[in-house]
């Protein structure tokens, strides 16, 4: 009796953690709707909102072995659902709508981050042997809310789209922040980073004097660049990567 009770707690935990990805879902309606209105502050609070709940879910879908325990809900596909709308679909509409890219700049933007998303998520060699990304991994709203916090020339920007729309299917490197175990010590203290200044960049409205953009710029230049760096730096023998 005891066994099948903690079996049952076992279950139920499992369940509670696709119960807690799908409320990314919830958050990009949210978000959406603050677009919508072109309320971009309001708008990234809830991605960022969204950002963390992607990043605590897969730690604890793996502690609870939802494979296994709740296999009835596809935790993959339901993370790639929210993934594409939280990472792509949204900070698009986003970048298109807020006239950082004027005319024809945006609607080029909007039609190559959308499609080569698209094939880049189901590509089945988007995950390295290290549990990093081949490829960039269209983190879009990352992107994007550097641009917005940044603003730099529209050129600057459509060429940056053209330039990670490339790397999406190059053999470049890119560190999952939890699942890279080479520098996690590094790279998990500077997602956490990025998220704060992301959340406080959005709070202030992207004010131009902000101290969190040079730290949101500063944060994803690592995690842009660190997986690429370890390719070029060798591993130690007996370190991963």
């Amino acid at each position: 009796m005891l066994r099948h009770d903690r079996q049952m707690t076992v279950v139920s935990k499992a369940l509670a953690v696709h119960l807690l990805t799908a409320t990314g879902a919830v958050f990009a309606m949210l978000a959406m709707l603050e677009a919508a209105q072109e309320d971009w502050a309001m708008m990234y609070l809830w991605l960022v909102v969204a950002f963390f709940v992607d990043g605590i879910d897969g730690p604890l879908a793996r502690r609870y072995d939802v494979k296994t325990n709740a296999p009835i809900f596809d935790g993959v596909l339901l993370d790639l659902i929210i993934d594409y709308l939280t990472y792509v679909f949204i900070p698009a509409f986003a970048l298109f709508q807020s006239g950082l890219l004027p005319g024809w700049t945006g609607w080029l933007a909007i039609i190559v981050i959308t499609y080569a998303s698209a094939m880049y998520f189901c590509d089945c060699r988007m995950k390295t042997k290290d549990n990093s990304f081949s490829g960039f991994p269209g983190c879009w709203n990352m992107f994007v809310i550097v641009m917005f916090a940044v603003e730099p020339n529209f050129w600057v920007i459509l060429g940056l789209v053209a330039l990670l729309s490339i790397a999406m299917f190059l053999p470049l490197k890119f560190i999952h922040p939890v699942r890279t175990e080479r520098w996690r010590m590094i790279s998990l203290p500077v997602a956490l980073a990025w998220t704060f200044f992301a959340g406080w960049a959005a709070w202030v409205s992207f004010h131009p004097e902000s101290w969190a953009t040079w730290g949101l710029v500063g944060t994803s230049l690592y995690l842009a660049s660190a997986g690429i760096l370890q390719q070029i730096v060798p591993a130690r023998r007996g370190q991963r990567g």
